[in-house]
């Protein structure tokens, strides 16, 4: 039989143990809160990372448009010019061109 110490003996170690178990989980509750957080942080700052990176490349595939437009006004513009200075230097080569045109735009439309 058991005496009496051995029993107390016994019921310290096992509320000892029990201690040692509950502070164990109070700090895997600890741990698993600050990876939370950590990973919280994480992904706000991933996320703050990819938003700065696509508002940069936003902006710069609006820079390229704009330039791209700028370079289209000027060709037009170019082609006007060069249009018109060919139809003042020679104004019956211009008039045989457009009715030339004219006609071959008017024979594939009916077709």
């Amino acid at each position: 039989m058991m005496d009496t110490t051995n029993i107390d003996r016994l019921e310290k170690d096992v509320s000892a143990v029990k201690g040692d178990i509950s502070a164990l989980a109070g700090q895997i509750t600890d741990l698993m809160n600050s990876l939370a957080g950590t990973a919280r942080k994480e992904a706000r700052r991933t996320y703050k990372q990819a938003r700065a990176n696509a508002e940069g490349a936003i902006g710069d595939l609006s820079e390229r448009g704009s330039a791209m437009m700028d370079a289209a006004q000027d060709a037009a513009a170019t082609i006007e010019e060069t249009v018109e200075d060919a139809i003042v230097q020679r104004p019956i080569a211009a008039m045989g061109l457009a009715i030339g045109l004219g006609f071959l735009i008017g024979v594939t439309w009916r077709r």
